[in-house]
Order: structure tokens, then C-alpha cells, then sequence
């Protein structure tokens, strides 16, 4: 690799000639041994410093400023470290292999995770189970007692194996679904990092971070281990995550040279040493310490609370009714055997008996409540984000918190910065230098002067600044139109440069100022290079360059003209990048070293180009789409208002008719502060384009929208956006160009930095919402339908249609097989038809209670026909009609999850040959439906069928179709159903 001539002042590595010793014993007894030598040897501690790992740990922990400076600074410790400071170190199998032995990985132990005995702990203490299974157990007992081993277990058995099948089914399903959230989550966090090994820049996952690595850091970045300051420039530290306090930590190589684990870059730029990773740093020393993990409950997740607990009253009212109804009708001596004899009869009844019939009472009656509670709903919620983020994966958006999901559904307005609407590739395609553009002319005619300075602040933004760092866009853009247009070779330009200072660039600054000396004839000679934002750069400028050459004066004539020409490139869209100069005295730079200041005052105008970028190809579609599905689209950007109105143009948000001030679509983040609050919120819906915005003006704006009732998604573009990703009801980072400040504080990170993944996640988001809907139908048709045929029946006959067996079969069915089928579905387009869901919309709407209503009707006069007529219509006897009647029931629920697969749409078979899972889910609970009658006769309490009586279920529950299909021609109200109740 050619060594660069490029050097930077007070970071040069000392020849390591001399040998020094140092012996210290520390109180915990843990010996280590320093030795400074040549370097020569081989081998940790052989002929260099031997460390271990107690003491690096607490040189940093500690932060021992003089132990630092003991060891011999950086340098010393890089040498028992065995790490070149500029190449790194080797990074070779057998070099991480004894890095990775002797002081650990980059990863901390993390409380153990829930087994899938726990989940079936939990379900297992469920009161609701917890009865149940006393109630079986009463059962078996009394059974055995009575009929005998062979056939007196059938009824407390049979409850005990279904509630067995329940719990292991519920279990297993949430066991598994949290496996795959911890998959997701360790996605997350497995952020890339920028080393330097064998010489090159390379990224490597945050958990490959070894001692010894030299980690590149820059603005937003998330310090990936406990390490040392090596060479850099102003660099400011967020360390509010370790201390709680929002203060930024200035950090350099002779006072305050230490950087700890789980901070964020603020501002600047800078190269560390790593001397503690995972358990041995700070952060991972308190991550280790949290020994819970908080579960995040979703907002969807908190409304269907309230649901569950409404549901589980009304079936709780129910199953007391019905309690009371069978006890009542068996002591008053109604009931009676199918021999005609009465089931009580006083005395004359033998206790066990009675005991027995109550214990079969209750049952039944803590069975209906069972039936009533929507046990499935949670795994149908569960399921549902679950796959979501998993499918969104796939779709370029990573999903970091599971509200996301949900509230990307009840997005209104979308706040958007230029990073997520453009290419990432850009190219100039207008230029200025000195006074006068350069289009059509060859780089020779150039005043010499002004072309070298011209060549070398583009060479130096390379090669001080990105030398090992990622590369913008932008610094492609024109370091490849000033080799093309220039004639500039970039390894020749910063020969016999020192760079003194750096102000590194941000989206906030926009603009980066380089402080560098050259010896020139045996003599220092330093200056200043600036470059960034044109209306920053000109504002801090006095002169510029005429075409011979000469610095003259700026002043108001020409000012106006290089604005003209600079607001005529933004009108196409164009981004203007200004260059400035500017050489110091010696009083002026020892002015600046004391104010640890770039100056950024008096400067000479160089020029300045114009750079287009792209919008994505996909963008305007992907606007159009959300403006059709009620999502307000607005651009919020640092560009000035010219160009900003450009882009939203070409990106379809504004069109070209509007103008500036007529509606109030573009104003500029000053404008929109300025502003009175009564008049900020008047106008803050009528906002497409604000121009020229600062960190502060996106948290504003994103106040004022939520004030107005908005549900806002917003994406950020730089590390001071976090305040305002946090205050969005759904913060969005890009993956590409955004930060880890920027990530860390989002909920969603869009991956390929494209608007179209972002309208992919609101549709994703809808989806969601529209399943766990379409499961609530499905439930609430069943528990409506159960509670009204257990009632009636009761109450008229002493006696319900179904066993408490085959009411937990109903439910394992309903609940684990239904959540499966209806939850787990792809969003359609017809979902981007609609308005968006809003936080206080009932969760069951009136076109629900609809098909509910027409549904559980059916349902209701169907089984209640077949109880009390069904031997008169078949002839058959009543064993044979309860297992028609079972098996009906189970069947009408069967073909109710294809009601439920549209909630409006009439056609309930659109897209049923692409849902495999549905199709499959379907075939099986109608092969188990088969077995239970067929096979397990005596344990499910039901005769055997024959095709005539299979059929004749077959077509009651196929009829359903039709019913559901004819009830949505209904007309509905506007005003919502019991909206008091379901929120």
C-alpha cells in the first residue's frame, strides 16, 4: 500500500527505541508487568507490554488519566497490544483467535430465556384452567369410582386431554414466536462497525470487535467498546446513556482520552484504540446487570385488554345463568335419563351421585366461560407482528419495536427529508469558479492560483476527513467531476500538508472547515479551507476570485449575481456546494488554537458547482399511493426553499402550480418558528414543503401535528433529529445514510434509504390492524353463537348441545388453528384505498357487528333446529344427532374463517390459492374433526356418521357462505355500535 505524504500534526507515532519497565501490583492482587522494547520480538509480553485485562478494564472505567500517560500513552499500549496504530491489526484466524482468549468477546451474558416450560407454566395457572382441571380430576375420580377403570374415565379424561392439547398448543406457539422477536432483536443490535485491519477499512459486526481493533468513528456513530482516543478532531461525546446526563463530553488524546461503550459520537470524527470489550466495559458490565427484560405491550395490545376482559364478563354472566339454570331444573326433579327416570329424586339419590351431577354442572358452566374468554387473541396479536417484521425484513424495513407495526397502520402524515426521496448517487452538472462559470471551457483557463487552492480543499475533504471514513455521496460526486473536468490526481495534491484542525461536516452544520501548514520555502504557512452549503460558505466570505486571478472585494453588486446564479441551479433542483479559502497570520491562528475554533471569517470564494440528485424511480408511485390512501406526504429539508421545491415537485408531493406563499405548502423552518402557536397550528396541516429546517423545526412541527390529532411517522437524516424521532408517534432512520444516534432513536430503520419501503411498512402496518379484525369477527361469530345456544338450551331443555370435552375442542379450534389462519396474511392493495385507522376508530366496526350478527344468527337457529327437531328431521337417536350437532357446529366455524377472510369484500375465495397456510390449516381441522367422531368415538362422547349424515353437516355449514354473502348487502350506519364499550 503507497504511503500518502499527508500527515497530521501532533499525531505521529514515536520511534520506539528505548526500553522501560514498570511493575505495579494493584490491590485485587492481579500482577501485570509493562515493558516497553523495540518491538521486534514475537508474542504477547515478549519484548513489549504485557497487560491484562483487570487493568486495561479499569484505565478506562476509571478513566486514570496518569496511568495512561505512565504506560506510555496510546503508543505504548498499542505495543503490547500488538496493533499498528495507521494498519491496524492483522485480523487473521489465529489473531482474533488469542485476542478473543485472552480478553473476551464483544457480547454480555443476557438473562436466561424463558423456556418452553414457562409458557406452559403460565398457561397452566390460568384460573379459568386451574378449574377446569379440578373439575376433570372430580370427574375422573367419580367415574373410575362408578363405571370403572375402562369406562369411567371417558368425561374427566376427555377434559384433561384437550386442556392438555390447549396449553401445549398456546405454549408452544408463544415459546416459538418469542424465539423468533429475540431473532429479530439480535438483528437489530448487530449494528456495523468501521475498523482498520491489515491496513484497510472494512466493516465487521459490532459483536466482532476484538481488543487491539482501531475503530473509526464519526458523526452518529455508536461506540462499540471501551477504548482509547487516538487521533481525530473535534470530537464531542454523548455519554447520557452511562451517566443520565445530556451533556457532550469533549474528547483528545492528552486530557480526556477516553471513550466508553454504548455513547454516541455527537460531533467530529476520530480514530480509537479498543482496550475492553463486552462484560469488561461499563455498558456491558449494566446490561449484565438487568436481570428482566420488559415486555412492550402495544397500543393494540392495551385496546384488546379491555375486549378480552368485556368478553370474559359476558361469558362469566352466561355460564352463571346456565349454573343456575341446570342446578335449578335437577333439584326441582326436571331432568331426567334417557330411560325416562328422574335424574334426582330426593333421598332416594345417593350422594355421590349428586356430587357427581353438580361436579359435571360445573363443568359445563366453567367450560362456557372457558369457550367465552378469547384466549386466542393474544397469539393472534402475537403472530401477526411477529410475521409482519419478518416478512418487512425481506421488504427492506427493519421493524425495532413491535408498536411500530401497528402504528404505521394509523400513520397520517408522513414527515420525509431528501435522504429517503433520492438516490444515493449524484453527479455535477453546473459549475463557478472564481466569477464566472465554467461550462465549455478547459480547466487550463483557470488563473493558476485559484485552480491549485480549488484542487487541493476537494483533495484535502478526501484525504484528512474520509481517508479512512465512509464517503458521501456528494465527496464522489465532486472529486470524480474534478478529476474528469480539473484534471486532478488526488495522490499528488496534499504533498508536505499537516492538518492542524478539522470542524467536521453534519447535516446541521452543512459545511466543513480544514485548518492546515505547509512548508513553503523553509517557512510555515498555514490557511484555512472551507466548503459546504453556498448561501454558509458566501455569507462568511469577503472576496473572491476574478478570472485572472486577483482576490477582489465582494460586494453588494456581485453578491447578488453569484445569488442569482446559484437560485437559478436550485429552481432545476440542484444542491450548490460553495469552496472558500483563506490563509492566517501567526496571530490569527494562535487567536484560533486558544478558541479551539476553525475561523470561518473574511474567507475568499473559490467557486461553488451544482450537484442533481435523483429521485428514486419508484417515489412518485409510492407518494401517489399515499396520498389516494388519506397519508399526507411532507418533505421537511435543509435544502433552501428553491430547491426543496424542486424535488417535492419531481417527487410528485407538490405540483408545479403551487407557488410559495399562496396556500402555505412551502414555508421555511424560520417562517414556521416565527409564528404565533394559534397561527402554527391553523396552518400546519395546509404544509407540504419546509425548506431550510433545522433539528428543532421537525420536533415542532411534529408537536403541532400530534396536537392536531395526527398519527406522524418521521424520518430523520442526522444525529440532532433524535429528539424529534422519539417525539414521532413512529420514528424512521435509514439504514444507508443514517446514524446509530439516528437508529438507536427510531422505531423502524428503512434499509435501502428508498420512501417506497416506507409506504410498504404503512401498508404492512394496515395489514395488521385488518387481521387481528378479521380474527375478532371470527371469535366474537363463535362466542356469540355458543352463548345463546348454551343458554336457551339450558334453560329449556336442562341440558347443553354440547360436552364440556367437546366445547374445548371448539375452542382449541377457534382460538389456535382460527389465529393461525386469519392472522397471518399479506397486505392487498385495496387496503391503500382507505383512510387511515385513527387511535380512537372503534376496534369492531359497524360492518363487523354486521356479519356478526347475520352470522351467529344462522349459527344459533341451525343447532338449536337440530336439538330440538333433529330427530324428527333424521329419525335417528339422540346419540347420533348430539354427534351431528358437534360436528355441524364444528364445521359452521370451519367455513366461517372464509366469511372472516373478508371483512366487506363479497368475494370471500380472491387470493385463497396464494394462502397455503389458510388452505392447509383448513384440510386439517377437518381431518381432526374427522378422527375425533370417527376414531375416538368413546373419548369425544359421538357415534359414528354415515356419508348421507356427513354430508348433510357438510351442506348445513356450506350454506353459511351464502348467508355471510347476503348479509353483506345490508346497509350499515355511519355512527359507530357500542363504541363506549370497545375502544
Amino acid at each position: 500500500m503507497a504511503s500518502s505524504s499527508l500527515s497530521v500534526l501532533h499525531y505521529r507515532q514515536p520511534e520506539r527505541k528505548s526500553v522501560t519497565r514498570y511493575y505495579q501490583m494493584p490491590p485485587e492482587v492481579h500482577e501485570y508487568v509493562i515493558e516497553m522494547g523495540t518491538g521486534d520480538q514475537q508474542g504477547l509480553g515478549s519484548g513489549s507490554l504485557t497487560v491484562d485485562q483487570s487493568m486495561l478494564s479499569k484505565l478506562v472505567k476509571e478513566k486514570r488519566n496518569d496511568e495512561v500517560a505512565r504506560l506510555g500513552g496510546v503508543e505504548g499500549l498499542a505495543i503490547s497490544l500488538k496493533t499498528d496504530l495507521q494498519q491496524g491489526i492483522g485480523g487473521d484466524v489465529e489473531d482474533i483467535s488469542w485476542r478473543t482468549k485472552a480478553f473476551g468477546t464483544n457480547s454480555y451474558a443476557k438473562p436466561p430465556k424463558q423456556g418452553l416450560f414457562s409458557f406452559v407454566w403460565k398457561e397452566l395457572i390460568d384460573p379459568t384452567i386451574l378449574i377446569l382441571l379440578v373439575c376433570a380430576a372430580m370427574l375422573l375420580g367419580f367415574g373410575i369410582k362408578e363405571y370403572g377403570t375402562e369406562n369411567g374415565w371417558y368425561d374427566g379424561g376427555s377434559i384433561l386431554v384437550v386442556v392438555f392439547v390447549v396449553v401445549s398448543v398456546s405454549a408452544a406457539s408463544n415459546f416459538r414466536q418469542n424465539k423468533q422477536l429475540d431473532k429479530l432483536s439480535k438483528i437489530s443490535n448487530d449494528i456495523l462497525v468501521k475498523v482498520v485491519r491489515n491496513g484497510s477499512q472494512q466493516k465487521i459486526s459490532i459483536f466482532d470487535i476484538v481488543v487491539g481493533d482501531v475503530v473509526c468513528l464519526s458523526i452518529g456513530d455508536q461506540v462499540p467498546a471501551d477504548g482509547l482516543f487516538m487521533e481525530g478532531h473535534s470530537l464531542l461525546v454523548n455519554e447520557s446513556s452511562m451517566t443520565g446526563v445530556n451533556d457532550f463530553i469533549e474528547v483528545d488524546k492528552d486530557q480526556h482520552p477516553f471513550l466508553l461503550s454504548g455513547t454516541m459520537v455527537a460531533d467530529g470524527y476520530a480514530k480509537m484504540m479498543v482496550t475492553s470489550v463486552g462484560i469488561n466495559t461499563t455498558w456491558g458490565e449494566m446490561m449484565s446487570s438487568v436481570h428482566s427484560e420488559s415486555i412492550e405491550q402495544t397500543p393494540l395490545q392495551a385496546r384488546l385488554k379491555k375486549f378480552t376482559l368485556l368478553t370474559g364478563m359476558f361469558g362469566l354472566v352466561v355460564g352463571c345463568l346456565v349454573l343456575a339454570a341446570l342446578l335449578v331444573r335437577y333439584f326441582t326433579r326436571t331432568t331426567t335419563y334417557d330411560n325416562g327416570n328422574k335424574e334426582f329424586n330426593g333421598s332416594k339419590t345417593k350422594a355421590e351421585d349428586v356430587i357427581n351431577t353438580i361436579v359435571g354442572i360445573i363443568a359445563t358452566a366453567v367450560t362456557i366461560v372457558v369457550v367465552s374468554i378469547p384466549q386466542g387473541l393474544p397469539l393472534a396479536v402475537t403472530l401477526t407482528l411477529a410475521y409482519s417484521m419478518r416478512r418487512l425484513m425481506a421488504d427492506r424495513a427493519l421493524v425495532r419495536k413491535l408498536s411500530a407495526c401497528e402504528k404505521m397502520g394509523s400513520a397520517a402524515t408522513i414527515c420525509m427529508d431528501t435522504p429517503a426521496l433520492l438516490l444515493t448517487q449524484m453527479e455535477v452538472t453546473k459549475s463557478v469558479i472564481g466569477a464566472e462559470s465554467i461550462e465549455g471551457r478547459s480547466y487550463t483557463s483557470i488563473a493558476d492560483n485559484v485552480l491549485q487552492l480549488l484542487i487541493q480543499g476537494i483533495s484535502l475533504s478526501k484525504g484528512s476527513v474520509h481517508k479512512l471514513f465512509s464517503v458521501a455521496p456528494m465527496d464522489d460526486a465532486i472529486r470524480s467531476w474534478a478529476v474528469m473536468k480539473l484534471n486532478m490526481e488526488m495522490d499528488n495534491n496534499t504533498h508536505g500538508l499537516s492538518i492542524l484542525d478539522v470542524e467536521a461536516s453534519c447535516p446541521e452544520k452543512k459545511r466543513i472547515g480544514i485548518l492546515v501548514e505547509r512548508q513553503q520555502d523553509n517557512r510555515s504557512m498555514i490557511h484555512v479551507h472551507w466548503r459546504g452549503d453556498f448561501e454558509r460558505i458566501l455569507s462568511s466570505c469577503s472576496h473572491y476570485y476574478d478570472n485572472s486571478g486577483q482576490a477582489i472585494v465582494l460586494d453588494d453588486q456581485q453578491s447578488a449575481r453569484f445569488h442569482q446564479t446559484a437560485k437559478d441551479m436550485a429552481v432545476s433542483g440542484l444542491r450548490c456546494i460553495a469552496f472558500a479559502h483563506k490563509h492566517l497570520s501567526e496571530e490569527e491562528y494562535e487567536n484560533e488554537r486558544a478558541h479551539r475554533k476553525v475561523p470561518d471569517k473574511d474567507l475568499i470564494l473559490l467557486g461553488f458547482v451544482a450537484l442533481r440528485g435523483t429521485c428514486h424511480p419508484d417515489v412518485k408511485q409510492a407518494v401517489e399511493i399515499c396520498q389516494l390512501a388519506g397519508v399526507n406526504v411532507k418533505m421537511i429539508t435543509g435544502e433552501n426553499i428553491s430547491t426543496a421545491k424542486a424535488i417535492a415537485i419531481e417527487c410528485g408531493i407538490l405540483s408545479p402550480t403551487q407557488q410559495v406563499s399562496e396556500d402555505g405548502s412551502i414555508v421555511t423552518g424560520e417562517e414556521f418558528r416565527r409564528y404565533q402557536e394559534n397561527v402554527r397550528m391553523e396552518i400546519v396541516e395546509n404544509i407540504s414543503v419546509m425548506a431550510r429546517s433545522s433539528p428543532l423545526d421537525k420536533l415542532l412541527l411534529v408537536q403541532s401535528l400530534k396536537r392536531r390529532g395526527h398519527v406522524v411517522a418521521l424520518t430523520g437524516d442526522g444525529t440532532n433529529d433524535a429528539p424529534a424521532l422519539r417525539e414521532a408517534d413512529i420514528g424512521l432512520s435509514m439504514g444507508i445514510q443514517g446514524t446509530e444516534m439516528e437508529k438507536e432513536s427510531s422505531d423502524v430503520i428503512i434499509l435501502d434509504d428508498n420512501f417506497a419501503s416506507i409506504v410498504t411498512v404503512v401498508k404492512w402496518g394496515r395489514c395488521v390492524y385488518n387481521n387481528i379484525q378479521k380474527f375478532i369477527q371470527f371469535q366474537l361469530t363463535v362466542n356469540v353463537a355458543a352463548m345463546a345456544i348454551n343458554f336457551v338450551a339450558a334453560v329449556s331443555t336442562g341440558e347443553i348441545p354440547l360436552t364440556p370435552a367437546q366445547f374445548l375442542w371448539v375452542n382449541l379450534i377457534m382460538d389456535t388453528l382460527g389465529a393461525l389462519a386469519l392472522a397471518i396474511g399479506d397486505p392487498t392493495d385495496e387496503l391503500m384505498n382507505k383512510p387511515p385507522i385513527g387511535q380512537s376508530d372503534p376496534l369492531i366496526t359497524n360492518i363487523m357487528w354486521r356479519n356478526i350478527v347475520g352470522i351467529a344468527s344462522y349459527q344459533i337457529a341451525v343447532i338449536l333446529a337440530l336439538k330440538f327437531k333433529g330427530k324428527s328431521i333424521f329419525g335417528n337417536d339422540g346419540n347420533i344427532i348430539d354427534t351431528l350437532i358437534f360436528t355441524t357446529f364444528v364445521l359452521l366455524q370451519v367455513f366461517n374463517q372464509f366469511n372472516s377472510r373478508e371483512l366487506e369484500g363479497k368475494n370471500i375465495f380472491k387470493g385463497i390459492h396464494k394462502n397455503k397456510l389458510f388452505l392447509g390449516i383448513t384440510g386439517i381441522t377437518i381431518v381432526l374433526q374427522v378422527i375425533m367422531v370417527e376414531l375416538l368415538n368413546k373419548f369425544a362422547h359421538t357415534k359414528r356418521l354415515d356419508w348421507k349424515q356427513w354430508g348433510a353437516c357438510i351442506g348445513i355449514a356450506a350454506f353459511s357462505w351464502l348467508i355471510g354473502w347476503l348479509v353483506k348487502f345490508l346497509p350499515v350506519p355511519k355512527k359507530p355500535i357500542l363504541n363506549n364499550l370497545i375502544i
